[in-house]
């Protein structure tokens, strides 16, 4: 699992802080989760490859998180894509996207599928055989929604020499691949996990931007092994969370710690900081394994 920072920063960009967009590349898929203004560029930047990314999050409808989408989404008409591109985002991103092509007369000549939503509750809204992807419903000055990504245990694998010394039947082995338990040539029942070997833990990313301090969220991400959460303000600045329903970097870690996740990235810093160390700090006087991002920031897990 890989996380590439595009952008991390609110509201405004500068030439040196883009605003949200990152990529998630887990299980051979590459998520876009948000695209703000800049982001097709920070794209080419990082060397991301255009034609793998079929599925695009957008979390809510501020600007900040969705308006480099309508240039992405014309740049792959104008290189050719044939490949479907899946648009995951709230009520109203269908008509937003749709009016803007249509008044520049760049209609896609590709399969372009919008899955708006409106729920708000957990909902799974997409799966396949690695790997599920729900909303996380947060609380924001619009709606808005987290992305919970988790992986699919995998099957356990075939510990060759601990069926032969259990005595089975080569005959049974694509059985036990299956998960079942088997007989050993003198009838004797096998437990499956007795002979395969575990399967590595099932990865799972949780990305909160942008909300207020929502604790409700802690039973859906808890053992995360990533989160992304926002942390727009420092400690001295908490008097604005209410107004902007945002977060400090304090709250964010809070949560990491309630929900118990292995690791918490910090992001969509406000403008007014120029140091960003201080909100590691913050963060980490109440959980230990705190991470910075920072535009083309790589994680790897």
């Amino acid at each position: 699992m890989k996380l590439t920072i595009l952008g991390c920063h609110s509201a405004t960009p500068t030439a040196s802080a883009h605003p949200t967009a990152q990529v998630l590349e887990i299980k051979g898929h590459l998520f876009l989760i948000d695209c703000g203004e800049g982001t097709q560029v920070q794209l080419r930047k990082y060397k991301v490859k255009f034609s793998r990314i079929k599925h695009i999050f957008i979390s809510h409808l501020h600007g900040d998180h969705f308006f480099g989408l309508p240039g992405l989404i014309s740049t792959f008409l104008l290189l050719g894509r044939d490949a479907e591109l899946h648009i995951y985002g709230p009520k109203g991103i269908k008509e937003a996207i749709l009016l803007l092509l249509k008044l520049g007369k760049a209609y896609t000549n590709y399969p372009l599928y919008f899955h708006e939503l409106e729920k708000k509750t957990p909902e799974l809204i997409f799966e396949d055989d690695t790997l599920t992807v729900a909303t996380i419903p947060l609380k924001h000055r619009v709606y808005t929604n987290g992305f919970f990504f988790r992986e699919k245990p995998e099957a356990r694998k075939l510990n060759i020499e601990a069926a032969r010394a259990a005595n089975i039947d080569l005959s049974y082995f694509n059985k036990i691949k299956q998960g079942f338990d088997v007989e050993n040539n003198a009838g004797k029942l096998i437990s499956n996990a007795e002979i395969t070997f575990d399967p590595p833990p099932a990865k799972s990313y949780a990305y909160c931007s942008d909300t207020a301090y929502s604790p409700e969220i802690v039973p859906q991400i808890e053992g995360a092994t990533v989160l992304y959460h926002e942390a727009t303000f420092l400690e001295e600045h908490h008097h604005l969370c209410d107004k902007t329903k945002h977060s400090t970097a304090k709250e964010a870690a809070v949560i990491a710690r309630k929900a118990k996740v292995g690791t918490l990235i910090l992001g969509h810093y406000s403008g007014r900081y120029g140091n960003l160390n201080p909100f590691k700090d913050e963060a980490q006087e109440v959980f230990d394994a705190v991470k910075l991002a920072e535009d083309g920031a790589v994680f790897s897990f």
